[in-house]
C-alpha cells in the first residue's frame, strides 16, 4: 500500500474541520459556537506523489467501495453500536452544536415517528453513516486506506463527499440540516409521496405515470406530478407524485404489469418538482462552503458519473432535489470491468441493508463481496 494513497485517502475522508467565519445566510447562520473536529482521523503523513500510479497499480480485489444509504434507512437505536469506537461521541457532539437538539439521544431512544420526520432523519443518517466509517476505520483501516470510489443515496450523497474530503463535516451536516428543513417544508405544501414499484419486463412506468396524471386532472388537481424519481435495479423503480397519482398507480397496478407495490414512509414526493421550492435555500448555503474536488471518486446521483470539480459538485447536488436518483446507473457505472476482472470489496455504511440488497439485483457478481457496517449494538463492539 502506497504511503501517499494512504495520507490521501485519510486526509481526504476526514476532513472534518470548523466552521471558520463564513456566513451561512444571513437567516441560518452557522453556530457561534461552532466545533472544530479538523483533527479527526487526520493522522497519516502529507505526502501524495505517485497516487495515480499507485492507484493503477493495486489489484481490483485489493480496492474498497464505500456506499451510503438514504432515508428511509433510519431506525431507534442506530449509532449504539458506534459510540465504543474512537471519536464517535465528538461527531455527535459537533451534530448537537451544528443542529441545535441532542441527535444521538433521538437516533437511540426516538420515538420512531419523530426519528422518521424528514427533518430529523435525513442529518440522523449522515451522521451514523460517517460515524460507521469510523467502525470501519477502527476495524479494518485498510479498507479506508484502499478506497477507490463512493456513492450515496439521496442525503447519503453529503456523506460520501464529506468522506471523500469534498466538505467538512460540520459544513456538510449545515448543509444537510438546511435541505431537510426545506424539504420537510415543501412536503407539507402538497398531499405527496412515495410509491416503490417492483415490476416486469412488460411493464410500462412511463405510460402508468401518464395515466395517473390523467386521473388527477379528472380530480380537479392542476399540474399534477407523478414521476419516476429512483431507479433501483432492473424493473425496480419508486415513482412520487401527488398521493392521489399513486393510489391510483397502487389501485390499478395489475394493468401496468406491477408484480408488488409499497408506498414508502417519507412525508413527500422527493425527486421531483415537487421540492422545487427546496432548491434555492439548497444552493444558497452551497453557495457559502469551500467545496474542494472529491480526492476519492464520487459519483453523483444525477448523473451517475463521478463529480469533476467543486462546480460540479454545487450544481449537481442542487438539482438532485428535484432529479431522479440514478442509482442503477450509478451501480453500472462503479462495476463495470472486463469479464474475468475481480471486483472490489463492497462496505455499505450506515443504517439498514437496503444498497446491498440493490447491488445484488444490480451485479450479483460484486455483491459477493459485499458487507455491512452495522450501527447497532451486537455482542461484539466494544463497550462504550
Amino acid at each position: 500500500m502506497c504511503l501517499a494513497m494512504s495520507a490521501r485517502v485519510a486526509r481526504a475522508g476526514w476532513a472534518w474541520g470548523p466552521w471558520g467565519r463564513r456566513a451561512a445566510s444571513s437567516l441560518r447562520e452557522p453556530p457561534a459556537d461552532a466545533v472544530d473536529v479538523a483533527e479527526l482521523l487526520r493522522d497519516a503523513s502529507s505526502a501524495e506523489e505517485g497516487v495515480q500510479e499507485a492507484v493503477a497499480r493495486r489489484p481490483p480485489s485489493r480496492c474498497s467501495v464505500l456506499l451510503f444509504p438514504g432515508q428511509g434507512s433510519q431506525t431507534v437505536g442506530m449509532g449504539g453500536g458506534l459510540l465504543g469506537f474512537p471519536r464517535v461521541r465528538q461527531l455527535y457532539e459537533a451534530a448537537h452544536r451544528v443542529l441545535g437538539y441532542d441527535l444521538l439521544e433521538l437516533c437511540l431512544r426516538g420515538p420512531q415517528e419523530d426519528l422518521d420526520r424528514t427533518v430529523h432523519c435525513q442529518p440522523a443518517v449522515f451522521v451514523a453513516s460517517l460515524a460507521a466509517v469510523e467502525k470501519l476505520h477502527h476495524l479494518q483501516p485498510a479498507v479506508i486506506e484502499n478506497c477507490v470510489a463512493a456513492a450515496g443515496f439521496s442525503v447519503g450523497e453529503f456523506a460520501a463527499l464529506v468522506f471523500a474530503g469534498a466538505m467538512e463535516f460540520s459544513e456538510g451536516l449545515y448543509a444537510v440540516k438546511v435541505r431537510a428543513e426545506a424539504m420537510q417544508e415543501a412536503s407539507e405544501a402538497v398531499p405527496s409521496g412515495m410509491l416503490s414499484v417492483l415490476g416486469q419486463r412488460q411493464s410500462n412506468f412511463s405510460l402508468a405515470c401518464m395515466e395517473a396524471q390523467e386521473h388527477c386532472r379528472s380530480l380537479g388537481i392542476e399540474n399534477p406530478v407523478c414521476q419516476v424519481s429512483n431507479y433501483l435495479f432492473p424493473d425496480c423503480r419508486v415513482i412520487s407524485g401527488h398521493l392521489e397519482a399513486l393510489q391510483f398507480l397502487r389501485k390499478n397496478s395489475a394493468k401496468y404489469h406491477f408484480r408488488r407495490t409499497k408506498m414508502l414512509p417519507v412525508s413527500g414526493g422527493f425527486h421531483t418538482c415537487l421540492m422545487e421550492p427546496a432548491v434555492e435555500p439548497l444552493v444558497k448555503i452551497l453557495g457559502t462552503i469551500n467545496i474542494k474536488k472529491p480526492l476519492v471518486a464520487v459519483h453523483s446521483n444525477v448523473s451517475g458519473h463521478k463529480y469533476m470539480n467543486p462546480q460540479h459538485v454545487r450544481k449537481l447536488l442542487g438539482q438532485q432535489v428535484v432529479s431522479p436518483v440514478k442509482w442503477e446507473q450509478t451501480m453500472h457505472s462503479i462495476y463495470k470491468r472486463k469479464k474475468g476482472t475481480d471486483f472490489p470489496s463492497t462496505f455499505e455504511v450506515g443504517p439498514g441493508r437496503q444498497l446491498g440488497s440493490i447491488l445484488k439485483s444490480c451485479n450479483g457478481q460484486a455483491w459477493k463481496s459485499y458487507s455491512h457496517v452495522d450501527v447497532m449494538q451486537t455482542s461484539t463492539d466494544p463497550d462504550p
